[in-house]
């Protein structure tokens, strides 16, 4: 059995490898010419050289595929030009996807987000939960239901696709890191002297790669399925990386509207230095929303692993001290 990921590189796809390497899938990765390759050091893996925005390396990289596991996103909260990451996100699906089922693949699985799932503070999202374009809180979120939505419609067609929607993901090999790595980092640190309390859902980054795996394996073409954990308040999740790092927890809870503020002067620094700023208003508007989802059909249908929140946060904490992201702080 041949696979092809995406991604590969990248904090979730990194594991997704690992468990199909586990499995004893034959793994090939699509990688950009300028992608560093630490996390696929040492693996038995095959490398193809490529770009979600080169037709012609898409369609070559999908020849010979038994599976396709589409992973790869731009995922950030701050972009000096949208279009780039619409045309990766979205765009890039698209080509992909469409080579793929043209190629004749015979699964493929699609990383959506959990952010695609509308959700209250009544009562959690499920993969019966769309969110609308013009309820997105930000760039990225709105590319992943723009992709997502087109998705569908190559399901529709007849496109052998599941979607998986991983929530939050903390845990090891984070090398970005990615924006909740960086919550974190800040946090060992000594950054994070305050918090806006929004609500995650929050899972291991190495449950998040077996689900797809099970996706592959279990899941249902033409379904959705939320990969997530436990839904925790921030101040709560600092209070359990407080007790797996010794490092002590902010207390002081930041207004909305100083967020919201600290979020406009950091998309001023951003545009002036053409650098992503820590604070962002698209981080700040997410934030604002309850992210609060349900994953029983995942748990259900496919066995879909709960890993404690603390192992994941313990082995976060671990990854980054012993990786170089920690430059202060008391070690346990």
């Amino acid at each position: 059995m041949r696979a092809l990921v995406t991604g590969a590189t990248g904090f979730v796809g990194s594991h997704v490898v690992r468990r199909l390497i586990e499995r004893g899938v034959d793994v090939s990765c699509l990688i950009r010419p300028q992608s560093p390759r630490e996390a696929l050091a040492g693996l038995p893996v095959k490398t193809v050289v490529g770009n979600l925005t080169d037709r012609s390396s898409l369609e070559s990289a999908v020849q010979g595929i038994d599976l396709l596991f589409h992973v790869a996103a731009d995922y950030r909260f701050w972009v000096p030009d949208p279009k780039v990451m619409h045309d990766v996100n979205v765009g890039g699906t698209i080509r992909l996807l469409e080579a793929a089922i043209t190629s004749g693949v015979r699964r493929i699985v699609y990383t959506s987000s959990a952010v695609t799932v509308a959700c209250t503070s009544e009562r959690a999202g499920t993969e019966t939960d769309f969110l609308a374009p013009e309820a997105c809180q930000s760039i990225y979120q709105r590319t992943k239901v723009l992709a997502e939505q087109a998705v569908w419609g190559l399901i529709r067609s007849g496109g052998p696709i599941t979607i998986v929607n991983p929530s939050t993901p903390i845990g090891a090999m984070d090398r970005r890191p990615t924006p909740t790595g960086r919550l974190i980092v800040d946090f060992l640190n000594g950054r994070l002297p305050a918090y806006l309390d929004a609500l995650f859902n929050w899972v291991h980054v190495g449950d998040v790669g077996m689900g797809h795996w099970l996706a592959a394996e279990k899941g249902r073409v033409g379904e959705r399925y939320i990969l997530g954990h436990e839904n925790l308040l921030l101040g709560d999740f600092l209070q359990i990386l407080s007790q797996v790092s010794g490092r002590p927890a902010p207390r002081m809870k930041i207004p909305y509207a100083v967020a919201w503020m600290a979020g406009a002067v950091g998309e001023l620094t951003g545009r002036l230095s053409e650098r992503e700023p820590r604070a962002t208003l698209d981080g700040v508007r997410m934030a604002s929303i309850p992210m609060r989802y349900d994953s029983s059909k995942a748990i259900k249908e496919l066995g879909f692993p709960q890993t404690p929140l603390r192992t994941a946060a313990a082995e976060a904490v671990e990854w980054f001290r012993t990786h170089g992201h920690v430059t202060t702080g008391r070690h346990v």
